[in-house]
């Protein structure tokens, strides 16, 4: 907000002197802002123009930088696909290992079937054969 009321001074305080300026002084001075103005639009257009006249994996565009690109994004997905991979194979390893210490357990126990088909006794199971 400051930044705006300065600028606002400094506009005004131009204004105010626009009146003191000699004609030919200010046909200068529009000539010249025109010249900037048209300077400073023209790298924005000519970029555009380039990249619009090269469509992308064209040697004039840098072919080797799209194949590099290219490249590097299959790397980061076979990277992402074999570590989703990966946890994934662990996971179900460390699952079928709690399944196999379970029924283990249960095999060489002389338990009744009754037993084997109440829950709070598999949780227990469960719970113990994580201590050891």
């Amino acid at each position: 907000m400051n930044e705006e009321r300065q600028a606002y001074r400094i506009r005004q305080a131009l204004n105010h002197g626009l009146q003191d300026i000699s004609p030919a002084a200010s046909r200068r001075l529009e000539a010249a802002r025109h010249l900037a103005v048209s300077r400073q639009k023209q790298p924005v257009r000519q970029m555009v123009a380039e990249l619009a006249a090269y469509p992308a994996g064209t040697p004039a565009s840098g072919g080797k930088r799209d194949t590099s690109v290219i490249v590097r994004s299959l790397l980061a997905i076979v990277a992402l696909l074999s570590g989703m991979w990966l946890a994934f194979h662990w996971h179900s390893e460390r699952y079928v290992a709690e399944i196999e210490a379970i029924d283990s357990a249960l095999l060489t126990d002389d338990l009744p079937p009754e037993v084997l088909l109440d829950r709070d006794f598999l949780e227990w199971l469960k719970d113990n054969s994580s201590e050891e």
